[in-house]
């Protein structure tokens, strides 16, 4: 499965529902977006620091997903979809659902509006 920011802050904060929702993961991957986005959310936390070391840990663990030129081809995709469909979605997200449809992975997230794109699969806790 591929997290989403707010799934990935769930995990670091040992929120049980999402916990028992990776365990049941053969694969975690995490989109770089996703890996600004919970930097950029902590960066001026006063556990900062603690959240970086417990970051640093987890990443260790997980398929870290860049975005290539295929990912660009599956955004154009579906943002045209959305925007068709006058159902757009944010543009990071939209970055990461486009990698989930690449990569034929589920999202674990608590955004509803990832279930607009055709073809993804959310997952939920």
């Amino acid at each position: 499965m591929i997290l989403d920011t707010n799934a990935l802050s769930a995990a670091a904060d040992g929120e049980p529902g999402a916990l028992a929702r990776l365990a049941e993961a053969t694969v975690v991957a995490l989109p770089v977006i996703v890996l600004g986005e919970y930097r950029f959310g902590f960066a001026e936390s006063r556990k900062r620091v603690e959240y970086e070391r417990w970051l640093v840990r987890f990443v260790a663990t997980c398929l870290v997903l860049d975005v290539t030129e295929r990912t660009t081809v599956q955004y154009a995709e579906l943002r045209s979809e959305l925007k068709r469909a006058g159902t757009p979605i944010p543009a990071n997200d939209a970055w990461i659902a486009a990698l989930c449809r690449e990569h034929a992975l589920p999202i674990l997230t608590r955004d509803g509006h990832f279930d607009l794109v055709k073809g993804l699969r959310r997952l939920s806790w």
